[in-house]
C-alpha cells in the first residue's frame, strides 16, 4: 500500500512540476540513446524501451503525455527541471500515467530497470 501511495504522490508532483521549459528539451531517445529504444512510432505515439542499468543515469530530456510500464522496476531518483529530486521504488508491473515532463532519471538501486514508455504525438 505504501508503494501506491508513493507513485501516486510521484504521478502528482509530475503532474504538476513537469511543465516548465519542456519546449527547450529534446526527446529521450535523441538525448539518451544508449538508454531508449524507439519500438514502434507512427503519427499518434513514440513507443520506447529504456534499460536503465544499477547506477545509469540518463541526460534531461521531455516526454510528451505518457503511459509508462515498468516490466522490470527498482528505485530511481527522478531529478525535475527545478532541480528537485525525488527517490521512488516502482514494483514490477508499474504502470503510470502522467502529462507532459521533463526530467533526468537515474537508476540508484542494485536492479536494472526495464520499462515500455507509449507516448502520445504532439497536436499538429
Amino acid at each position: 500500500m505504501k508503494t501506491l501511495m508513493q507513485s501516486l504522490a510521484f504521478a502528482t508532483a509530475l503532474i504538476v512540476c513537469g511543465h516548465a521549459l519542456a519546449d527547450k528539451l529534446t526527446a529521450a531517445h535523441t538525448a539518451s540513446p544508449e538508454f531508449y529504444q524507439v519500438l514502434t512510432e507512427n503519427e499518434e505515439v513514440l513507443v520506447l524501451k529504456m534499460v536503465l542499468k544499477p547506477g545509469d543515469a540518463d541526460a534531461m530530456h521531455h516526454h510528451n503525455n505518457e503511459t509508462v510500464y515498468f516490466e522490470r522496476g527498482g528505485t530511481l531518483a527522478i531529478t525535475l527541471e527545478n532541480g528537485k529530486t525525488m527517490v521512488v521504488t516502482v514494483p514490477d508491473g508499474q504502470v503510470m500515467w502522467h502529462e507532459a515532463w521533463s526530467h533526468q532519471v537515474t537508476n540508484v538501486g542494485n536492479t536494472e530497470v526495464v520499462a515500455v514508455i507509449v507516448e502520445a504525438k504532439e497536436k499538429r
